[in-house]
C-alpha cells in the first residue's frame, strides 16, 4: 500500500484494528485484511521475510530481510497445533504428517527462546482473558476463560524475536522509525507499590531502580497466592503504558534494549511503517532520502499511541456492557471474590473466574464510619476497627446492575459480628448462580 493514497489515509486515521467480542473493525478493508493480504493455504502471497540465525542458547545472531513470496501449506489453529505437539493427537498427526516435523522443530526453537526470555528477566504477566458465548439471538449465555496453550506462546516468542530483529535493522540503518517503548516504574507509583507489598509480606528488589528481573522474581514469589491476580494488577499499574516513539528507549516489560512492532502490518499502522522503512533500505535507499523524518515520526507516534488507547477503550466499553447484561440475570446470586481496589466510597470486588468487577458501597459495610487509607489500600472502621484490605477474599451478593452506566453493585454476604446490620437490599432466601463457576479461596 502506497503512502498518500486514500486507502493509506484511512488506515492512518484508524491506526489499528479494533477487536470486539463478536466482530472486528479492521484497519484495512475486509477485502484486503481477510482476502488479498490474508495467509490462505496453497496461495502465493507477497510478504516481508525476516531470516534469523538463533543460537542454541536463544541468542539472536545474524538477521536478513527480504521482499519475498510465500505459500502456506496448511490452515492451522492454536488448538490443533497444541493437540499435535503437546497431546500427541494421532488423527491430526496423520492429517498433517508433511508439516509435523516443521512444527516439532518450531517447538524446540520455542523452548530455547523461552529459556532465553527467563534468563534475561522478562516479566511474564499472566493476564486473565475471557470470551463470551452468545445464543442464536446474540444474547450472552456464558463467560468462559481463554486458556493460553503452548501454541499461543510459541507464536508469541517467534513474533517477539522478529520484532527485535526489525528494531535492530532500523536502528543500524538510522532510519526514522517508530519503536515500541515501555519505560519502567518511577516516583509515586513505585513507592505506592512498595507500601502495598509490605502489607502483604512481600517486597520488590532494586531499591529506587528495580529491573525487570526484580519484577519477574516478585511475580514468581506471589504466583501461588490466592491474591496473585490482584498483586499482579497493582504491579501493572506501577508501570508506564507502552507507546510508539522515534527514540529507542527499550522495552522494560520484555527486558529488551530494542523493540519495534513489525509482525502485523495489516492491523497496526506502526508495523506498516516499519515495513516501508525496511523496504526503503532493501531497495538501496538511505535515511536522508526516506519520505518520513524523525519529526514526522514524533507526530505519528503520538497519533498511533492515542488511537491504540481509543481502540482499547472502545473494546473495553463493549465488554463491560456485555458483562453487565450477563450479570443482570443473576441479581441476588452470591459469589466468592477478591477485593481488587479500595476507595473512600467502597470496595471493588472481582468475582472469581469471570473477570467481572463490582462495587461494594461503603454504606453496605455495616454500622460504622470508615476511614480510607489510600497508602495501604484499606478501609478502617472508626469504632469497630474492622478493616477491609485490597487482595482479601470476600463473599458478595449481586444487588443491582445498570447496563447503561456499566455499573454492578454488590453487598457483602457475611459481615463481621461488630458490623451486623440488616441491608436494605437483602431479601428472603438466596439463589445459587446457575451455569456459573463458583470457586472458594478458603
Amino acid at each position: 500500500m502506497k503512502s498518500g493514497t486514500a486507502l493509506d489515509a484511512e488506515a492512518y486515521a484508524r491506526s489499528t484494528s479494533t477487536y470486539f467480542p463478536d466482530r472486528v473493525v479492521p484497519m484495512l478493508p475486509e477485502i484486503l485484511s481477510n482476502g488479498l493480504c490474508s495467509i490462505n493455504p496453497d496461495v502465493d502471497r507477497l510478504c516481508m521475510l525476516c531470516e534469523m540465525e538463533i543460537s542454541r542458547k536463544g541468542k539472536l545472531g545474524r538477521t536478513r530481510f527480504h521482499e519475498a513470496v510465500m505459500r502456506s501449506h496448511a490452515r492451522l489453529t492454536y488448538n490443533k497445533v497444541a493437540a499435535i505437539l503437546v497431546d500427541g493427537n494421532k488423527t491430526l498427526h496423520k492429517q498433517y504428517k508433511t508439516i509435523v516435523p516443521h512444527l516439532e522443530n518450531l517447538r524446540n526453537l520455542y523452548k530455547v527462546l523461552a529459556k532465553a526470555r527467563r534468563r534475561r528477566g522478562a516479566i511474564d504477566f499472566e493476564t486473565t482473558e475471557t470470551k463470551f458465548e452468545f445464543d442464536d439471538n446474540g444474547v450472552v449465555k456464558g463467560i468462559v476463560p481463554i486458556v493460553r496453550n503452548e501454541a499461543h506462546k510459541l507464536i508469541e516468542e517467534c513474533m517477539i524475536t522478529a520484532n527485535i530483529a526489525a528494531a535492530r535493522f532500523l536502528e543500524k540503518h538510522k532510519m526514522p522509525a517508530l519503536y515500541r517503548v515501555h519505560n519502567g516504574p518511577a516516583g509515586d507509583k513505585l513507592e505506592a507499590l512498595r507500601m502495598f507489598l509490605a502489607d502483604l509480606g512481600l517486597s520488590l528488589g532494586g531499591e529506587e531502580d528495580p529491573s525487570p528481573k526484580d519484577y519477574a522474581k516478585l511475580l514468581k514469589d506471589a504466583r501461588e497466592r490466592p491474591d496473585a491476580h490482584v498483586i499482579q494488577t497493582v504491579m501493572l499499574r506501577s508501570l508506564k503504558q507502552a507507546v510508539y516513539q522515534p527514540d529507542n528507549e527499550g522495552h522494560f516489560g520484555l527486558s529488551l534494549k530494542q523493540y519495534a512492532h513489525f509482525t502485523s502490518p495489516i492491523r497496526r499502522y506502526p508495523d506498516l511503517m516499519a515495513h516501508r522503512a525496511i523496504r526503503h533500505v532493501l531497495r538501496g535507499g538511505k535515511a536522508r532520502s526516506y519520505e518520513y523524518s524523525t519529526t514526522d515520526m514524533e507526530k505519528h507516534g503520538h497519533h498511533c499511541s492515542n488511537n491504540e488507547r481509543r481502540a482499547d477503550e472502545a473494546s473495553w466499553d463493549v465488554i463491560e456492557a456485555l458483562k453487565c447484561e450477563y450479570l443482570r440475570d443473576h441479581v441476588e446470586d452470591e459469589f466468592d471474590g477478591v477485593i481488587g481496589g479500595v476507595n473512600s466510597f467502597g470496595l471493588f470486588v472481582e468475582l472469581d473466574g469471570f473477570d467481572i468487577s463490582g462495587l461494594v458501597h461503603v454504606t453496605t459495610l455495616g454500622h460504622d464510619y470508615f476511614h480510607h487509607d489510600a497508602i495501604h489500600h484499606r478501609l478502617i472502621g472508626e469504632n469497630t476497627g474492622v478493616t477491609f484490605r485490597i487482595a482479601e477474599v470476600i463473599s458478595v451478593r449481586v444487588i443491582r446492575v445498570n447496563v447503561d452506566d456499566r455499573k454492578i453493585d454488590l453487598e457483602p454476604v457475611n459481615l463481621p459480628g461488630k458490623l451486623k446490620n440488616i441491608s436494605p437490599y437483602k431479601k428472603k432466601g438466596k439463589k445459587k448462580a446457575k451455569g456459573l463457576r463458583r470457586r472458594s479461596r478458603r
